[in-house]
């Protein structure tokens, strides 16, 4: 089994309903993102996927966040863009979006600052 990792990052605010702290008030993070592809085997010259062929996905997907206001995101009109609803939010459409035979996505890593993250994957 091989583990390919992309990381990549974006920028954008939200805010908490229902949280009783500052978190409550309009705020914005750098959010760092890494997502990680499980796959079976490589090609006849030893690439299981090619890096831009994740990274083409990925970062399309993080474009569409960057500087937005998360909580105007559909996805989020009924639960909070914290970062485990985001992570969740970025597996189940890098599930989507990312298709290459043999390989399916493991999990996605949510870093809201440099010593804060939260990891979501499917058992």
């Amino acid at each position: 089994m091989y583990l390919l990792n992309v990381r990549s990052h974006f920028s954008a605010a939200h805010r908490l309903d229902g949280y009783n702290g500052a978190c409550r008030n309009l705020h914005g993070h750098n959010w760092t993102v890494r997502v990680c592809i499980a796959c079976e085997t490589t090609d006849d010259i030893g690439l299981a996927v090619d890096f831009k062929v994740i990274k083409a996905s990925f970062h399309a997907l993080l474009d569409e966040l960057d500087h937005t206001l998360l909580n105007d995101l559909p996805y989020f009109a009924d639960r909070n863009p914290t970062s485990e609803n985001i992570a969740r939010y970025l597996y189940d459409e890098m599930t989507h979006r990312f298709s290459h035979e043999g390989c399916h996505i493991t999990e996605i890593e949510v870093w809201e600052s440099e010593n804060s993250s939260v990891i979501y994957r499917r058992p």
